[in-house]
């Protein structure tokens, strides 16, 4: 595999103060290897959402966040994904997370998530604000609410938020 194409971005805001303070918290942190692709910034050119076809990215996710993920699953615990690539791949690799005894995780995720689809995986979303007609701002309204992600975005904007890659971060839940 040639890599990502891209930097992570939602996790661009992500310091090691900030993580060490959520880990103080109790947040359990686990990693995973995505290489994102260009399809992920295409925009859709179909009126009918359906009929966009998403390019599969690779992934890894090793044993321990498996393992993790499995854990906080069976306490009752939410699982946030740390931005749209991280929630896709989470979702297009669910059976293969829950439904075994804890290994590694590989693979090309080629699952696009838009309004209607239900999350089995995903509890919350860390996510930047969005470029319209993208795949990424689709499934953050699959995972918000149309409406609720267009109140977001007008707070935003009345309030002079940054937005794409190196933008403010909002949680959803």
């Amino acid at each position: 595999a040639s890599g990502s194409v891209a930097a992570p971005t939602a996790s661009l805001n992500m310091t090691e103060e900030l993580l060490d303070s959520l880990r103080r918290k109790g947040v359990v942190v686990a990693y995973l290897t995505l290489h994102v692709g260009l399809g992920t910034f295409l925009p859709i050119r179909s009126d009918d959402v359906t009929e966009h076809k998403m390019h599969s990215e690779y992934f890894e996710i090793p044993e321990g966040t498996v393992r993790s993920l499995q854990q906080t699953r069976q306490r009752g615990g939410k699982i946030a994904a740390l931005g749209t690539t991280v929630a896709r791949t989470l979702e297009f690799a669910h059976d293969a997370i829950f439904a075994s005894d804890a290994s590694d995780v590989s693979g090309e995720a080629d699952i696009f998530i838009y309004p209607g689809y239900e999350f089995k995986s995903v509890d919350m979303l860390i996510t930047n604000f969005h470029a319209p007609k993208s795949t990424v701002l689709m499934l953050a309204a699959a995972f918000a609410g149309r409406d609720n992600l267009n109140y977001a975005y007008e707070h935003a904007l009345q309030n002079n938020y940054a937005f794409l890659s190196y933008g403010d971060s909002m949680l959803i839940r």
